[in-house]
């Protein structure tokens, strides 16, 4: 198993022997407004992509846990080809085929690709009516002989379906959605750094990644912010937090 950070959440992964695109976002750096009511004007993408897009064009397959834009831009949509193999929740399938992809699948519980197991699983995008309002999001188990057990927890706070997806899947390595994204108004609607800590004592069994950061303006959690947080706790050792273009 080998993974790239591309940004934010997109990540390149090499499973099995097969190549998957996570959550795309391609803009250029300041393409995108502020996201509105963030208490933060910068323009989004914070920072440029950290190689050149034709690197990560051509996987063997796409997967969008949900159609915010900060995981599914217009970027990609115009950029990638029609034809890939898409992966989505269920729901979702609709609003990508209006770009014009024709392979898409929905995945309600798990779909097996070229020898990979992927499961969904659930999440929280916040709380209250906020979390309401940010709808339905996905995470992803992968799982293939002789391969770790992989979880992507996706744009959720610690909460319930975290926590049974840990303890169905056990997985070797969880990577979360951390940056503390929020509004000027309510809580987190992303892990911030108490989240990734409760998560790291509740499974002390997995290596935790965490990426999401320094990307996007409503994140407020930035790398060192995270690292100040661990080090304090004496958990720096149990995280990895990577750079943009990183391999794991």
């Amino acid at each position: 198993m080998n993974i790239q950070l591309i940004r934010h959440a997109t990540l390149w992964i090499e499973y099995a022997g097969v190549t998957f695109l996570l959550d795309p976002m391609f803009s250029d750096q300041a393409a995108n407004p502020p996201i509105s009511n963030s208490g933060d004007e910068r323009r989004n993408p914070l920072v440029p992509l950290p190689g050149a897009l034709d690197t990560w064009l051509s996987p063997d397959a796409v997967l969008v846990s949900h159609l915010h834009r900060d995981h599914w831009d217009e970027a990609a949509m115009l950029k990638l080809p029609k034809s890939l193999t898409i992966f989505c929740q269920q729901g979702d399938s609709d609003a990508i085929r209006s770009s014009g992809f024709t392979n898409i699948t929905e995945i309600q519980t798990s779909v097996t690709f070229r020898g990979v197991t992927i499961q969904r699983t659930n999440g929280q995008h916040g709380t209250g009516e906020i979390g309401q309002k940010m709808g339905h999001v996905s995470g992803f188990i992968f799982q293939a002989s002789g391969e770790p057990t992989l979880y992507i927890a996706g744009d959720t706070i610690w909460c319930e379906d975290v926590k049974i997806a840990l303890d169905t899947y056990k997985p070797d390595m969880t990577i979360v959605n951390a940056g503390g994204a929020r509004f000027a108004v309510g809580d987190v609607i992303t892990m911030d750094e108490d989240n990734v800590i409760e998560l790291i004592r509740y499974a002390p069994y997995t290596q935790v990644v965490a990426i999401h950061m320094d990307s996007i303006n409503h994140c407020h959690v930035t790398r060192d912010v995270l690292r100040t947080m661990l080090s304090k706790q004496q958990l720096l050792e149990r995280v990895y937090i990577p750079e943009d273009g990183d391999w794991l």
